[in-house]
Protein backbone atom coordinates (compact mmCIF):
# COMPACT_ATOMS: atom_id res chain seq x y z
CA UNK A 1 0.00 0.00 0.00
CA UNK A 2 2.58 2.42 0.77
CA UNK A 3 4.83 3.51 -2.18
CA UNK A 4 8.58 3.08 -1.15
CA UNK A 5 9.39 6.33 -3.63
CA UNK A 6 11.15 9.21 -1.71
CA UNK A 7 11.01 11.97 -4.28
CA UNK A 8 7.96 13.32 -6.36
CA UNK A 9 10.39 12.31 -9.34
CA UNK A 10 10.00 8.72 -8.10
CA UNK A 11 6.36 9.19 -7.40
CA UNK A 12 5.46 10.06 -10.61
CA UNK A 13 7.63 7.11 -12.28
CA UNK A 14 5.75 5.13 -10.79
CA UNK A 15 2.48 6.40 -11.78
CA UNK A 16 4.03 6.30 -15.33
CA UNK A 17 4.64 2.90 -15.23
CA UNK A 18 1.23 1.43 -13.59
CA UNK A 19 -0.42 4.04 -16.47
CA UNK A 20 0.58 0.95 -19.10
CA UNK A 21 -1.43 -1.61 -17.08
CA UNK A 22 -4.09 0.84 -16.46
CA UNK A 23 -4.33 1.67 -19.89
CA UNK A 24 -4.55 -1.40 -21.14
CA UNK A 25 -7.33 -2.75 -18.91
CA UNK A 26 -10.64 -3.79 -20.38
CA UNK A 27 -14.27 -1.62 -19.31
CA UNK A 28 -15.58 -4.16 -17.09
CA UNK A 29 -12.23 -4.17 -15.15
CA UNK A 30 -12.13 -0.39 -14.99
CA UNK A 31 -15.71 0.00 -14.10
CA UNK A 32 -15.58 -2.79 -11.25
CA UNK A 33 -12.63 -1.20 -9.78
CA UNK A 34 -14.47 1.97 -9.76
CA UNK A 35 -17.15 0.04 -7.59
CA UNK A 36 -14.57 -0.93 -5.14
CA UNK A 37 -13.27 2.48 -4.95
CA UNK A 38 -16.43 3.71 -4.05
CA UNK A 39 -17.20 0.93 -1.37
CA UNK A 40 -13.69 1.82 0.25
CA UNK A 41 -14.43 5.46 0.44
CA UNK A 42 -17.85 4.71 2.29
CA UNK A 43 -16.02 2.14 4.22
CA UNK A 44 -13.80 5.14 5.28
CA UNK A 45 -15.83 7.75 5.84
CA UNK A 46 -15.35 7.85 9.36
CA UNK A 47 -11.43 8.47 8.83
CA UNK A 48 -12.22 10.48 5.93
CA UNK A 49 -14.28 12.91 7.91
CA UNK A 50 -11.83 12.98 10.79
CA UNK A 51 -9.05 13.50 8.83
CA UNK A 52 -11.34 16.92 7.34
CA UNK A 53 -12.04 17.93 10.78
CA UNK A 54 -8.64 18.27 11.65
CA UNK A 55 -7.80 19.82 8.02
CA UNK A 56 -10.31 22.58 8.90
CA UNK A 57 -9.30 22.91 12.10
CA UNK A 58 -5.82 24.03 11.22
CA UNK A 59 -7.40 26.17 8.26
CA UNK A 60 -9.28 27.99 10.84
CA UNK A 61 -6.13 28.70 12.75
CA UNK A 62 -4.03 29.82 9.30
CA UNK A 63 -7.02 31.87 8.41
CA UNK A 64 -8.52 29.73 6.10
CA UNK A 65 -11.25 32.04 3.33
CA UNK A 66 -14.76 31.13 4.46
CA UNK A 67 -15.14 30.11 0.49
CA UNK A 68 -11.93 27.48 0.84
CA UNK A 69 -13.10 25.97 4.10
CA UNK A 70 -16.69 25.56 2.16
CA UNK A 71 -14.73 23.65 -0.39
CA UNK A 72 -12.62 21.97 1.78
CA UNK A 73 -15.33 20.79 4.14
CA UNK A 74 -16.45 16.62 3.95
CA UNK A 75 -19.32 15.77 6.02
CA UNK A 76 -21.35 12.25 6.04
CA UNK A 77 -23.10 13.20 3.66
CA UNK A 78 -20.81 14.60 1.43
CA UNK A 79 -18.67 11.54 1.33
CA UNK A 80 -21.62 9.76 0.50
CA UNK A 81 -21.99 11.82 -2.58
CA UNK A 82 -18.36 11.39 -3.42
CA UNK A 83 -18.70 7.94 -3.55
CA UNK A 84 -22.02 8.33 -5.64
CA UNK A 85 -19.75 10.40 -8.13
CA UNK A 86 -17.64 7.70 -8.84
CA UNK A 87 -20.34 5.15 -9.25
CA UNK A 88 -21.83 7.56 -11.76
CA UNK A 89 -18.31 7.50 -13.80
CA UNK A 90 -18.46 3.64 -13.64
CA UNK A 91 -21.82 3.48 -15.35
CA UNK A 92 -20.41 5.88 -18.14
CA UNK A 93 -19.29 4.32 -21.55
CA UNK A 94 -15.79 3.77 -21.82
CA UNK A 95 -14.18 6.47 -23.98
CA UNK A 96 -11.36 4.95 -24.87
CA UNK A 97 -11.48 2.79 -28.26
CA UNK A 98 -13.86 4.49 -29.19
CA UNK A 99 -13.56 5.30 -33.21
CA UNK A 100 -13.19 8.81 -34.12
CA UNK A 101 -12.67 8.17 -38.07
CA UNK A 102 -12.65 5.79 -40.56
CA UNK A 103 -11.43 5.55 -44.13
CA UNK A 104 -9.61 3.39 -46.79
CA UNK A 105 -7.04 4.71 -49.02
CA UNK A 106 -6.69 4.56 -52.98
CA UNK A 107 -3.78 1.92 -52.85
CA UNK A 108 -6.11 0.13 -50.10
CA UNK A 109 -4.72 1.09 -46.60
CA UNK A 110 -7.01 0.95 -43.74
CA UNK A 111 -6.89 3.76 -41.69
CA UNK A 112 -8.64 4.08 -38.01
CA UNK A 113 -8.54 6.76 -35.84
CA UNK A 114 -9.13 5.84 -31.94
CA UNK A 115 -9.84 7.37 -28.33
CA UNK A 116 -6.43 6.34 -26.50
CA UNK A 117 -5.51 7.28 -22.52
CA UNK A 118 -3.20 10.12 -22.32
CA UNK A 119 -0.63 8.14 -19.88
CA UNK A 120 -0.18 9.88 -16.87
CA UNK A 121 -2.99 13.01 -15.78
CA UNK A 122 -1.42 15.40 -13.25
CA UNK A 123 -3.52 17.51 -11.24
CA UNK A 124 -2.34 20.22 -8.98
CA UNK A 125 -5.59 22.28 -7.01
CA UNK A 126 -6.08 23.58 -3.20
CA UNK A 127 -8.57 22.97 -0.13
CA UNK A 128 -11.08 20.83 -2.73
CA UNK A 129 -11.23 17.29 -1.32
CA UNK A 130 -13.66 16.28 -4.34
CA UNK A 131 -10.94 16.87 -6.88
CA UNK A 132 -9.28 14.15 -5.14
CA UNK A 133 -11.80 11.27 -6.25
CA UNK A 134 -13.32 12.94 -9.67
CA UNK A 135 -9.97 13.04 -10.96
CA UNK A 136 -9.08 9.80 -9.96
CA UNK A 137 -12.04 8.28 -10.93
CA UNK A 138 -12.24 10.09 -14.77
CA UNK A 139 -8.55 9.22 -14.89
CA UNK A 140 -8.78 5.58 -14.21
CA UNK A 141 -11.82 5.06 -16.33
CA UNK A 142 -10.34 6.76 -18.91
CA UNK A 143 -7.23 4.12 -18.83
CA UNK A 144 -5.16 6.75 -16.97
CA UNK A 145 -3.00 7.29 -13.70
CA UNK A 146 -3.47 10.01 -11.92
CA UNK A 147 -0.87 12.35 -9.79
CA UNK A 148 -2.15 14.40 -7.54
CA UNK A 149 -1.39 18.02 -5.79
CA UNK A 150 -4.16 18.79 -3.59
CA UNK A 151 -2.14 21.20 -1.48
CA UNK A 152 -1.79 22.04 2.37
CA UNK A 153 -5.19 23.35 3.32
CA UNK A 154 -6.25 19.35 2.68
CA UNK A 155 -3.51 17.33 3.20
CA UNK A 156 -4.71 14.60 5.84
CA UNK A 157 -8.20 14.72 4.38
CA UNK A 158 -6.60 14.07 0.55
CA UNK A 159 -4.10 11.39 2.15
CA UNK A 160 -7.17 9.62 3.70
CA UNK A 161 -9.12 9.38 0.49
CA UNK A 162 -5.97 8.26 -1.55
CA UNK A 163 -5.07 5.70 1.08
CA UNK A 164 -8.31 4.33 0.45
CA UNK A 165 -8.67 4.27 -3.45
CA UNK A 166 -5.07 2.80 -3.48
CA UNK A 167 -6.65 0.28 -1.26
CA UNK A 168 -9.01 -0.66 -3.55
CA UNK A 169 -7.26 -1.36 -6.23
CA UNK A 170 -4.18 -3.45 -5.10
CA UNK A 171 -6.82 -5.92 -3.61
CA UNK A 172 -8.51 -5.86 -7.01
CA UNK A 173 -5.09 -6.80 -7.93
CA UNK A 174 -4.73 -3.64 -10.01
CA UNK A 175 -1.06 -1.83 -9.67
CA UNK A 176 -1.96 1.19 -6.64
CA UNK A 177 1.19 2.81 -7.78
CA UNK A 178 -1.72 4.10 -10.34
CA UNK A 179 -3.15 6.85 -8.02
CA UNK A 180 -0.29 9.07 -6.53
CA UNK A 181 0.12 12.01 -4.26
CA UNK A 182 2.92 14.55 -4.30
CA UNK A 183 1.07 16.36 -1.35
CA UNK A 184 3.58 15.55 1.36
CA UNK A 185 6.71 17.12 -0.71
CA UNK A 186 4.46 20.84 -0.99
CA UNK A 187 6.01 23.28 -2.65
CA UNK A 188 8.65 21.19 -4.05
CA UNK A 189 5.84 18.45 -5.07
CA UNK A 190 4.14 21.23 -6.82
CA UNK A 191 7.57 22.43 -8.91
CA UNK A 192 8.41 18.66 -9.83
CA UNK A 193 5.30 18.25 -10.76
CA UNK A 194 5.00 21.12 -13.29
CA UNK A 195 8.48 19.91 -15.02
CA UNK A 196 7.95 16.98 -15.26
CA UNK A 197 7.41 16.93 -19.23
CA UNK A 198 7.76 12.95 -20.49
CA UNK A 199 6.59 11.64 -17.23
CA UNK A 200 2.84 13.47 -17.14
CA UNK A 201 1.26 14.08 -20.41
CA UNK A 202 -1.19 16.74 -19.21
CA UNK A 203 -1.40 18.96 -16.50
CA UNK A 204 -4.96 20.30 -15.02
CA UNK A 205 -5.03 23.07 -12.04
CA UNK A 206 -7.90 23.80 -10.05
CA UNK A 207 -8.55 26.68 -8.20
CA UNK A 208 -7.58 30.55 -7.55
CA UNK A 209 -6.85 32.59 -10.95
CA UNK A 210 -3.41 32.89 -8.92
CA UNK A 211 -2.79 29.13 -8.64
CA UNK A 212 -4.19 28.49 -12.49
CA UNK A 213 -1.74 31.62 -13.66
CA UNK A 214 1.43 29.75 -11.82
CA UNK A 215 0.83 26.87 -13.18
CA UNK A 216 0.28 28.03 -17.17
CA UNK A 217 3.37 30.15 -16.78
CA UNK A 218 5.64 27.91 -15.38
CA UNK A 219 5.04 24.46 -16.38
CA UNK A 220 6.64 23.07 -18.97
CA UNK A 221 4.05 19.69 -18.83
CA UNK A 222 1.27 20.56 -21.41
CA UNK A 223 -1.76 22.45 -19.52
CA UNK A 224 -5.45 22.44 -19.94
CA UNK A 225 -6.22 25.68 -18.15
CA UNK A 226 -9.44 26.03 -16.33
CA UNK A 227 -10.26 29.35 -15.28
CA UNK A 228 -11.73 32.22 -13.07
CA UNK A 229 -15.23 32.43 -13.15
CA UNK A 230 -16.41 36.35 -13.15
CA UNK A 231 -19.85 35.35 -14.98
CA UNK A 232 -22.46 37.23 -15.62
CA UNK A 233 -26.26 37.40 -16.48
CA UNK A 234 -27.77 39.87 -18.51
CA UNK A 235 -31.47 40.21 -17.68
CA UNK A 236 -32.78 41.92 -20.92
CA UNK A 237 -35.57 44.09 -21.82
CA UNK A 238 -38.41 41.50 -22.11
CA UNK A 239 -36.73 38.99 -19.22
CA UNK A 240 -40.04 38.20 -16.84
CA UNK A 241 -39.52 39.27 -13.33
CA UNK A 242 -40.38 35.28 -11.79
CA UNK A 243 -37.48 34.28 -14.29
CA UNK A 244 -34.77 36.92 -13.72
CA UNK A 245 -35.54 36.44 -9.63
CA UNK A 246 -35.47 33.15 -9.55
CA UNK A 247 -32.51 32.54 -11.92
CA UNK A 248 -30.21 35.34 -10.42
CA UNK A 249 -31.15 34.40 -6.53
CA UNK A 250 -30.25 30.33 -7.76
CA UNK A 251 -27.05 31.15 -9.72
CA UNK A 252 -26.11 33.41 -6.94
CA UNK A 253 -26.61 31.96 -3.37
CA UNK A 254 -27.21 28.41 -4.53
CA UNK A 255 -23.40 27.98 -3.72
CA UNK A 256 -21.29 31.25 -3.70
CA UNK A 257 -18.19 29.43 -3.16
CA UNK A 258 -17.83 28.30 -6.66
CA UNK A 259 -16.89 29.30 -10.43
CA UNK A 260 -20.43 29.03 -12.15
CA UNK A 261 -21.62 30.92 -9.40
CA UNK A 262 -22.56 34.46 -11.15
CA UNK A 263 -20.55 37.67 -10.07
CA UNK A 264 -22.14 40.49 -12.63
CA UNK A 265 -25.81 41.19 -13.10
CA UNK A 266 -26.26 43.43 -16.39
CA UNK A 267 -29.79 44.98 -16.32
CA UNK A 268 -31.80 46.53 -19.67
CA UNK A 269 -32.28 50.14 -18.91
CA UNK A 270 -36.00 50.01 -20.43
CA UNK A 271 -36.22 46.94 -17.60
CA UNK A 272 -34.54 48.16 -15.01
CA UNK A 273 -37.46 50.08 -12.81
CA UNK A 274 -38.87 46.59 -13.19
CA UNK A 275 -36.56 43.98 -12.38
CA UNK A 276 -34.17 45.75 -10.20
CA UNK A 277 -36.03 46.53 -7.01
CA UNK A 278 -37.48 42.88 -6.94
CA UNK A 279 -34.10 41.48 -7.58
CA UNK A 280 -32.00 43.09 -5.18
CA UNK A 281 -34.98 42.27 -2.55
CA UNK A 282 -34.67 38.92 -3.18
CA UNK A 283 -30.77 38.42 -3.01
CA UNK A 284 -30.78 40.75 -0.19
CA UNK A 285 -33.75 38.23 1.84
CA UNK A 286 -31.19 36.02 1.22
CA UNK A 287 -27.83 37.27 2.33
CA UNK A 288 -26.29 38.95 -0.45
CA UNK A 289 -24.31 42.18 -0.75
CA UNK A 290 -24.93 44.28 -3.92
CA UNK A 291 -22.58 46.21 -5.60
CA UNK A 292 -24.18 48.41 -7.36
CA UNK A 293 -23.85 51.69 -10.33
CA UNK A 294 -25.66 54.76 -9.69
CA UNK A 295 -28.86 53.63 -11.58
CA UNK A 296 -29.15 50.70 -9.41
CA UNK A 297 -28.91 52.46 -6.11
CA UNK A 298 -31.66 55.10 -7.37
CA UNK A 299 -33.81 51.76 -7.64
CA UNK A 300 -33.02 49.68 -4.89
CA UNK A 301 -32.30 49.74 -1.33
CA UNK A 302 -29.06 49.25 0.76
CA UNK A 303 -27.13 48.83 -1.98
CA UNK A 304 -23.32 49.12 -1.78
CA UNK A 305 -21.77 51.76 -4.52
CA UNK A 306 -20.02 49.75 -7.14
CA UNK A 307 -16.26 50.27 -7.78
CA UNK A 308 -14.25 49.27 -11.28
CA UNK A 309 -12.68 46.72 -9.52
CA UNK A 310 -16.21 45.21 -9.23
CA UNK A 311 -16.43 44.27 -12.24
CA UNK A 312 -13.71 42.43 -12.57
CA UNK A 313 -14.10 40.32 -8.93
CA UNK A 314 -14.74 37.16 -8.65
CA UNK A 315 -16.23 37.41 -5.11
CA UNK A 316 -16.98 33.55 -4.14
CA UNK A 317 -19.29 35.15 -1.37
CA UNK A 318 -22.15 36.33 -1.22
CA UNK A 319 -21.89 39.50 -2.64
CA UNK A 320 -22.70 40.73 -6.75
CA UNK A 321 -22.00 43.61 -8.91
CA UNK A 322 -25.01 44.91 -10.70
CA UNK A 323 -25.11 47.52 -13.36
CA UNK A 324 -28.03 49.47 -16.05
CA UNK A 325 -26.70 48.83 -19.46
CA UNK A 326 -28.61 51.03 -22.03
CA UNK A 327 -29.11 47.86 -24.21
CA UNK A 328 -27.65 44.39 -25.72
CA UNK A 329 -24.42 45.78 -27.31
CA UNK A 330 -23.72 47.76 -24.25
CA UNK A 331 -24.02 44.43 -22.01
CA UNK A 332 -21.88 42.14 -25.10
CA UNK A 333 -18.85 44.87 -24.40
CA UNK A 334 -18.91 44.98 -20.92
CA UNK A 335 -18.80 41.02 -20.92
CA UNK A 336 -16.01 41.19 -23.62
CA UNK A 337 -14.01 43.81 -21.36
CA UNK A 338 -14.52 41.72 -18.01
CA UNK A 339 -15.65 38.05 -18.60
CA UNK A 340 -13.36 35.32 -17.51
CA UNK A 341 -15.13 33.23 -20.87
CA UNK A 342 -16.18 30.61 -18.31
CA UNK A 343 -20.16 30.72 -18.36
CA UNK A 344 -22.54 33.86 -19.25
CA UNK A 345 -26.35 33.83 -19.63
CA UNK A 346 -29.13 35.87 -20.59
CA UNK A 347 -32.58 36.08 -19.51
CA UNK A 348 -34.66 37.26 -22.08
CA UNK A 349 -38.22 36.22 -24.35
CA UNK A 350 -36.70 37.82 -26.94
CA UNK A 351 -35.64 34.93 -29.46
CA UNK A 352 -33.57 37.58 -31.53
CA UNK A 353 -31.70 38.61 -28.68
CA UNK A 354 -31.44 35.22 -27.82
CA UNK A 355 -29.78 33.73 -30.48
CA UNK A 356 -27.70 37.11 -30.98
CA UNK A 357 -26.64 36.65 -27.42
CA UNK A 358 -25.54 32.76 -28.18
CA UNK A 359 -23.84 33.16 -31.33
CA UNK A 360 -21.79 36.48 -30.09
CA UNK A 361 -20.58 35.33 -26.72
CA UNK A 362 -16.82 33.79 -26.51
CA UNK A 363 -17.49 31.77 -23.18
CA UNK A 364 -16.93 27.82 -22.60
CA UNK A 365 -20.42 28.06 -21.97
CA UNK A 366 -23.39 30.59 -22.94
CA UNK A 367 -27.00 29.95 -21.79
CA UNK A 368 -30.36 31.95 -21.95
CA UNK A 369 -33.29 31.37 -19.43
CA UNK A 370 -31.42 29.45 -16.89
CA UNK A 371 -29.14 29.37 -13.81
CA UNK A 372 -25.10 28.92 -14.54
CA UNK A 373 -24.97 26.68 -11.63
CA UNK A 374 -25.57 23.86 -14.75
CA UNK A 375 -22.04 24.49 -15.55
CA UNK A 376 -20.96 21.31 -14.38
CA UNK A 377 -19.83 17.80 -15.56
CA UNK A 378 -22.12 16.16 -13.11
CA UNK A 379 -25.28 18.80 -14.53
CA UNK A 380 -24.47 17.88 -18.01
CA UNK A 381 -24.12 14.08 -17.32
CA UNK A 382 -20.23 13.42 -17.18
CA UNK A 383 -20.66 11.84 -13.35
CA UNK A 384 -17.78 14.39 -12.66
CA UNK A 385 -15.58 16.71 -14.25
CA UNK A 386 -11.59 17.05 -14.01
CA UNK A 387 -12.44 20.75 -14.54
CA UNK A 388 -14.08 23.67 -16.30
CA UNK A 389 -11.64 24.40 -19.24
CA UNK A 390 -11.57 28.09 -20.41
CA UNK A 391 -9.19 27.91 -23.06
CA UNK A 392 -10.02 26.65 -26.87
CA UNK A 393 -7.68 24.02 -27.47
CA UNK A 394 -8.70 20.57 -26.86
CA UNK A 395 -10.94 20.61 -24.44
CA UNK A 396 -13.65 23.79 -23.32
CA UNK A 397 -16.08 23.82 -20.78
CA UNK A 398 -16.58 20.88 -18.31
CA UNK A 399 -14.57 18.04 -19.24
CA UNK A 400 -15.45 14.57 -18.58
CA UNK A 401 -14.37 10.96 -20.17
CA UNK A 402 -13.74 11.83 -23.20
CA UNK A 403 -11.68 15.05 -22.57
CA UNK A 404 -9.02 12.70 -20.73
CA UNK A 405 -8.30 10.64 -24.00
CA UNK A 406 -6.14 11.83 -26.99
CA UNK A 407 -5.99 10.04 -30.15
CA UNK A 408 -3.67 7.46 -32.67
CA UNK A 409 -3.86 6.39 -36.38
CA UNK A 410 -4.28 2.86 -36.76
CA UNK A 411 -3.19 1.81 -40.26
CA UNK A 412 -3.69 -1.46 -41.56
CA UNK A 413 -2.57 -2.87 -44.84
CA UNK A 414 -1.58 -6.08 -47.06
CA UNK A 415 2.18 -5.50 -48.17
CA UNK A 416 2.09 -1.80 -50.01
CA UNK A 417 4.68 0.40 -50.32
CA UNK A 418 4.95 4.36 -50.97
CA UNK A 419 5.52 5.05 -54.54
Amino acid sequence: MTTTATTARERMLLAKDAARSIGLLADDAKRDALLAIAEAIEAASSDIVAANLEDLRRGTENGLSTALQDRLRLDEPRVAALAAAVRDIAALPDPVGRVLDERTLANGVSLTKVAVPFGVVGSIYEARPNVTVDIAALALRSGNAVVLRGGTAAELTNAALVRAMRGALADLGHDPEAIQTVDEFGREGARELMHARGIVDVLVPRGSAQLIETVVTESSVPVIETGAGVVHIVLDESAPLDWARDIVVNAKTQRPSVCNAVETVLVHRDAAARLVGPVVEALQRSGVTVHGDPTVAELAADVTPATDEDWATEYLSLDLAMRVVDDLDEALEHIRRYSTHHTESIVTKDAANEARFLAEVDSAVVMANTSTRFTDGGEFGFGAEVGISTQKLHARGPMGLAELTSSKWLARGAGQVRA
